[in-house]
């Protein structure tokens, strides 16, 4: 996980990911089916590295035990489009959500082992501007039909229910893997996660 890559998680928030070593706009509807974003290269959606760098160290210089602790971050914007970005962010930042889901293979296709608890990362919105730094506090691997409804109301999209969850999940991942040349299968592997804002201060313990 230690060299500086670029690479994104999928599931129900995609993540635009930068991974390093320390190392709003009107709230719109979001179609919360459309999730994914690839690699940042030529074409792909800015990124404002050096501010998200500033903004690290701010929170680095306020919470250095934490950050001796779980040294590695990265910068990610969530969806494949600026609205969406914008949309989900919103969410995150109004206590809405706390929680994503990744399919697992998303990681080895980046050739990235899972992150861990303790480990952060820091959301960008729709222009690639670092808004808040998220702290990831659990992890569970499970198949799709292992979701339940306090983890569909956590992720925080749509009416939060489970239904909903699951018919939004299925849209995602098959439209996703076909994109990749893969077929989706309920059973392949997710990476449930859940996250806690921690800077800046005013983002800091909202809920909904």
């Amino acid at each position: 996980r230690y060299p500086p890559q670029v690479r994104h998680r999928t599931g129900s928030i995609g993540r635009f990911h930068v991974q390093l070593r320390a190392r709003h706009v009107p709230y719109v509807e979001p179609p919360w089916h459309a999730e994914s974003v690839k690699p940042q290269d030529a074409g792909e959606p800015f990124i404002d590295r050096e501010a998200a760098a500033l903004m690290w160290a701010e929170y680095s210089n306020a919470n250095p035990d934490r950050v001796r602790l779980c040294p590695e971050y990265t910068v990610e914007r969530f969806g494949d489009s600026a609205d969406l970005a914008d949309a989900l962010l919103h969410e995150v930042i109004h206590g809405r959500k706390r929680a994503t889901s990744t399919l697992a293979r998303e990681f080895l296709d980046d050739g990235q082992s899972l992150p861990r608890i303790g480990s952060h990362w820091i959301a960008c919105d729709g222009s690639g501007t670092p808004r808040v730094i998220l702290k990831s506090v659990e992890f569970r691997i499970g198949d799709f039909n292992s979701a339940d409804a306090d983890f569909a109301r956590d992720e925080g999209e749509d009416d939060r229910s489970l239904e909903s969850w699951r018919t939004e999940h299925r849209k995602y991942w098959r439209r996703t893997e076909t994109a990749r040349g893969r077929t989706w299968s309920e059973d392949d592997e997710i990476v449930f996660e859940r996250f806690v804002p921690v800077w800046p201060p005013a983002h800091v313990g909202l809920r909904p």
